[in-house]
């Protein structure tokens, strides 16, 4: 089976499924060096795991604790394979028993026997969404590299069950209130989350927004042509199995922009810690990384959301990535079986009603997955 590979130099293997033993991960290409705890990747999994009480949230209670298997000695990164286990201990397989033989609306059952011709029918196998609990523990360990340069991936819930909520700009907009309620929201969440118990009562679902932010990052990230900065952020986001949709900066409102609306004025950088005037060519220091002879740039205004020509900014990367309502509904929906007849499938067990607030850790481990690749990257592109 291909497809389970992220990434060029800091890559990712991710392994498991829902309702086997375990789910994990192999990380391939981390310096060594990097000061790592447990607790470090413990903390992001806790963000994403089941039963943390939030409005709509599945119930089944997985504890999501890690085990670091190799790669990792004295709090340090060896450079070697870095392998994470997270065991699965609160799986209800027999949920799943009367629908082996039916295709649920919404889930890849269908796809995945067309595919195999044979599937895991327990909680929908590799195509689950407890495959994310890998991607978090591999995020957490690219946040821990990302610090090293003082690079920082926040994610919020920017919409959820159509409801909106505060954005930067708005005085309301508060991403340390996004950090601790259960919503993810940066605001009150009263409305969203009434919205989605309602939603939750009825057997139904909501979908939403999640927003992104990457800060302190340097400029010259990015592979032109193919490995441009945002393709391959659309690349890892998009692989989230609920997303349906990327857009960067200004997005599609740019579409109906003129040129002299959309383009950001560059305009000369504060004056750097070395002394140097921002806007005078000297020589490359660590602050910037920038070649002899390039001035340090900034923006009036970021539509471009931190990026041209495919290559970073260094103004702050901003995307928004939007995502359908759950598939796994209670109540009762036609469906096709097994021997190509029309029947009534009914799906019970334990499900979010709205995933947003889980996938914001999921969306940030993706981003830091890149940025970390990108990294790496781009330490060979000039003497």
């Amino acid at each position: 089976m291909a497809g389970n590979i992220f990434g060029g130099v800091f890559r990712v293997l991710s392994f498991g499924e829902s309702h086997g033993p375990a789910t994990g991960c192999v990380i391939d290409g981390c310096p060594a060096g990097v000061s790592l705890d447990v607790q470090d990747i413990a903390r992001d999994l806790s963000r994403r795991r089941p039963g943390n009480g939030g409005p709509g949230i599945s119930p089944r209670n997985e504890q999501d604790e890690p085990e670091i298997l190799s790669g990792v000695f004295g709090g340090k990164t060896l450079g070697t394979p870095i392998a994470i286990i997270i065991r699965n201990t609160n799986q209800h397989s027999e949920d799943y028993d009367d629908l082996k033989d039916l295709y649920r609306p919404g889930h890849a059952d269908w796809t995945w026997e067309a595919k195999y011709g044979f599937r895991d029918h327990r909680g929908g196998g590799r195509s689950s969404g407890r495959e994310t609990a890998a991607r978090v523990a591999a995020g957490a360990v690219a946040r821990a590299f990302l610090a090293l340069s003082g690079i920082t991936v926040t994610a919020w819930v920017s919409q959820a069950a159509g409801i909106n909520s505060p954005g930067p700009g708005d005085p309301a907009f508060d991403p340390a209130a996004a950090a601790a309620n259960l919503l993810r929201v940066p605001g009150r969440t009263g409305q969203a989350g009434k919205r989605i118990e309602e939603l939750a009562a009825r057997g139904d679902s909501a979908g939403g927004v999640v927003s992104c932010r990457v800060s302190s990052l340097p400029p010259g990230l990015g592979e032109p042509v193919f490995g441009k900065l945002f393709a391959r952020i659309g690349e890892a986001v998009l692989s989230i199995g609920a997303c349906r949709g990327v857009e960067f900066g200004a997005g599609f409102a740019s579409a109906g922009l003129r040129g002299s609306e959309n383009n950001d004025e560059p305009i000369p950088a504060r004056e750097s810690s070395d002394g140097l005037p921002a806007d005078k060519p000297g020589p490359p220091t660590a602050e910037t990384g920038l070649p002899p002879g390039v001035p340090r740039l900034s923006f009036k205004t970021n539509r471009a959301g931190g990026s041209l020509g495919g290559i970073s900014t260094g103004m702050d990367v901003e995307f928004r990535a939007a995502f359908k309502p759950v598939a796994s509904i209670g109540m009762a929906q036609k469906t096709v079986n097994r021997n190509g007849e029309i029947t009534e499938c009914r799906i019970t067990g334990r499900h979010d009603a709205c995933i947003l607030p889980r996938v914001v850790p999921v969306v940030e481990a993706m981003t830091a997955l890149v940025i970390a690749d990108l990294t790496l990257q781009h330490r060979s592109a000039r003497i």
